[in-house]
Formats: C-alpha cells, sequence, structure tokens
C-alpha cells in the first residue's frame, strides 16, 4: 500500500470522486436557480401578496410608519 503507483492510484481516484461531485452539485445549483426563475416569471412580477387587497394593507401599513416617523423626526408625542 506504500508503493508509489497504490498512492497515485488512490490520489487520482479521489481527485476524480470529486470532480463528479463538483459537476453534480452545479448541475443541480443550475437546475435549482433556472427553477427559481421559471417560479418568478410565473408570478408575472407581482410582489410577495398576490391578492390585490394585500398589496393595499401592505400600502397603509407603510404609510403609517412613514407617518410615526415623522412624528418622531418633529418631535410630536404620538
Amino acid at each position: 500500500m506504500t508503493d508509489p503507483v497504490s498512492i497515485a492510484v488512490m490520489g487520482a481516484s479521489l481527485v476524480a470522486t470529486l470532480v463528479i461531485a463538483a459537476i453534480a452539485l452545479l448541475k443541480g445549483w443550475r437546475g435549482w436557480l433556472e427553477y427559481k426563475r421559471l417560479e418568478l416569471a410565473s408570478r408575472g412580477g407581482a410582489g410577495p401578496s398576490h391578492a390585490p387587497t394585500g398589496g393595499r394593507i401592505e400600502i397603509a401599513d407603510l404609510k403609517e410608519r412613514v407617518r410615526k416617523l415623522e412624528a418622531i423626526a418633529a418631535g410630536i408625542e404620538l
């Protein structure tokens, strides 16, 4: 087991295994990215909520936060 040929064969098989694993992981990563692209494209550019009322509620919440921040900046107690 200590002869140079067996060490070289083990090293080459280890490198080959790492290359195969890296290629498989890369293909999986690319597949996952493509899946996410298709998922985003199927939404049609919609935001996090699909319901129109969800968007209105979110905008109203943001407006209320802005009012509170402006009041804090002006020094007014709520």
